[in-house]
């Protein structure tokens, strides 16, 4: 409908491909020879992996006809069918190595090998389904690219279909899902393009991805297992958090056994007791969920789940505040929150130090080696090299890896200190304000709290970690270790978005709330992370929670997916008004 509108008529026709489930890979000819295969990265720069591509068999090296004597980049997948990752999963079994989750990693695994013939020893191929400039190539439509690309020795999936209304894009589309497990590929989804070149070129491209093409994501697969247990962990900011531990299940292409439920509420709302018959799925086909009980096959033997009124890591006493659905630890010195706390500071979104694991932190913990962040940089080669089943090579990339942390950005520093509320986009927000470590602790709580997008909530927090004497101790400790944070300054961005605040909640189907936030501030939007009087739109996706209902109550109004991807399209303000309690209609 949106293509439709856009072009002002029916699109010619189109072309419906199955999405495999594989990783993405780009190849470049010249003079029709392949000189480089990469992976997609981030979007901008992958990975050279040009190698590892030669070696497999259903990549030509060079081409046969009809792509001409210069450049062609040409797009496609690479995936291992579900018999060779079968094979595979028995080899790593005889040799006693880990085993592939799904397909999607062996395949990925496979074509990312330093060595290429781990690649060629392995059953992974290819389908190839777009040229990058096809009009620059004298074609006209997208079924003429795959026509060309069988031509030049490409391997094309077989089961891609041509058709000329969205009746018969719904009916293929539904025809997928139904033969899904009969193919001996993974898939999950189709994508439906535009077939004519000159009606995609006049659709054009968002900042994220072409208007003349969409993906149909098949829903979750569900299987049902059995609750054996419900665990509770302990957070880094001390919160218990009650885990499903359920019979092994092969669901979504990977086997899990474990699932949040995230708070007692949640166990209550859904109902599961250990001993039921549950159905698990993997939301977005990546995260395990449990969905919920199969209530008829209950047999009076189940038992119901409450949450203890001790900390299983200290034994101290939990509280729950009254405006919160957290139970918590009150042990400051829990060594589960200890545990976390030093992990979230070495995970990836805060100082990124690669190789500081759980199990190489548990040793150093164990011998007395660290107790707080700031430790980490008092390390020595000597210290590293006495864990367990850790070489001084190791010990001396993890050093380096500590040491190049040091010059970690202002907002990723504040986010790797685990101050309670205080996330990403937070830290983001007190950075471009404050500039400095010190000018965030020094600052008051109304003045934190004046900073658009953190409010009283979230100042009275961070003003509460700032005057904490073990936390300034702490800072004290990374300061004198050369770890200040770099000041983060934010350019305001010019766009048709500008002096609007956007507030993301609950799953999107098109994308990623990150890749939802980066769309949005490119066109000069704010994005934070609370609701208030000042916001200017919540966009509400699947699961909102308490945000969206933050929203009807203050009168901000509420966009869905679909609102979003028009405000992206059309790169202007959504045309909608906000909307009072009395407003708005009940949901289904």
């Amino acid at each position: 409908a949106r293509t439709r509108q856009r072009l002002g008529r029916p699109p010619g026709g189109f072309v419906c491909d199955l999405k495999i489930d594989g990783t993405a890979i780009a190849m470049t000819y010249e003079g029709g020879s392949l000189v480089r295969a990469a992976t997609r990265g981030d979007g901008t720069t992958g990975e050279d992996i040009t190698a590892s591509v030669r070696t497999i068999r259903s990549v030509p090296l060079r081409l046969q006809a009809g792509a001409g004597p210069g450049t062609i980049e040409v797009r496609g997948e690479v995936y291992m069918p579900c018999d060779s990752f079968a094979r595979l999963n028995e080899e790593q079994d005889s040799a006693e190595q880990p085993r592939f989750a799904n397909p999607r990693n062996a395949a990925a695994g496979s074509v990312r090998q330093k060595d290429p013939a781990v690649t060629a020893a392995r059953d992974v191929s290819t389908f190839v389904y777009q040229i990058d400039d096809p009009a620059a190539l004298g074609l006209s439509s997208q079924w003429g690219v795959l026509d060309l690309l069988r031509s030049a020795g490409f391997r094309v999936n077989p089961d891609i279909g041509r058709v000329g209304s969205a009746e018969e894009v719904r009916a293929f589309c539904a025809d997928a899902l139904e033969k899904r497990a009969a193919l001996h590929y993974e898939i999950d989804g189709v994508v439906v393009k535009v077939d004519g070149i000159s009606e995609q070129l006049e659709l054009g491209h968002t900042s994220k991805a072409p208007r003349w093409a969409i993906a149909f994501k098949f829903p979750p697969e569900e299987k049902t297992t059995v609750l054996t247990a419900v665990d509770v962990q302990v957070g880094r900011t001390g919160v218990l958090t009650p885990v499903a531990r359920f019979d092994s299940v092969f669901v979504g292409g990977a086997t899990v056994e474990n699932a949040t439920l995230h708070n007692i509420d949640e166990v209550r709302r859904k109902d599961v007791r250990i001993g039921d018959t549950i159905v698990v799925r993997r939301a977005g086909d990546v995260i395990p969920e449990v969905v919920g009980p199969v209530t008829r096959l209950r047999t009076g033997d189940e038992v119901a789940f409450e949450m203890p009124e001790r900390c299983p890591s200290c034994g101290s006493s939990v509280w729950r505040p009254d405006d919160e659905v957290a139970v918590r630890c009150t042990n400051a010195a829990c060594p589960a929150q200890r545990m976390e706390r030093l992990l979230h500071w070495a995970s990836r979104g805060a100082m990124d130090i690669d190789g500081l694991g759980p199990a190489v932190l548990a040793d150093l913990l164990e011998r007395g080696l660290v107790g707080d962040v700031a430790d980490f940089y008092a390390l020595t080669l000597e210290d590293l090299t006495g864990v367990e089943h850790f070489q001084e090579r190791a010990a001396g990339n993890l050093l380096a890896t500590i040491s190049a942390s040091k010059d970690r950005p202002l907002d990723r520093v504040l986010f790797g200190l685990g101050i309670r509320h205080v996330g990403s986009t937070v830290a983001g927000l007190l950075a471009a304000r404050f500039g400095t470590l010190e000018g965030v602790a020094g600052a008051s709580q109304e003045e934190l709290a004046a900073v658009e997008g953190v409010g009283p909530k979230i100042a009275e927090s961070v003003r509460v970690f700032f005057d904490g004497e073990e936390n300034l101790c702490v800072i004290g400790k990374l300061e004198l270790a050369g770890v200040v944070g770099g000041v983060v300054k934010s350019s305001p961005v010019d766009g048709p978005l500008e002096g609007l605040t956007f507030v993301l909640t609950g799953s999107l189907a098109s994308m990623t709330r990150g890749e939802a936030a980066a769309a949005l501030k490119e066109l000069g939007a704010k994005v934070t992370s609370s609701v208030s009087k000042r916001t200017s739109f919540v966009v509400a996706g699947a699961d909102p929670g308490s945000k969206r209902d933050r929203a009807i109550d203050l009168g901000v109004a509420v966009l869905d997916e679909d609102d979003l991807a028009r405000t992206l399209e059309r790169r202007e303000a959504p045309a909608i008004e906000p909307s009072g309690p009395a407003d708005v209609e009940p949901e289904a």
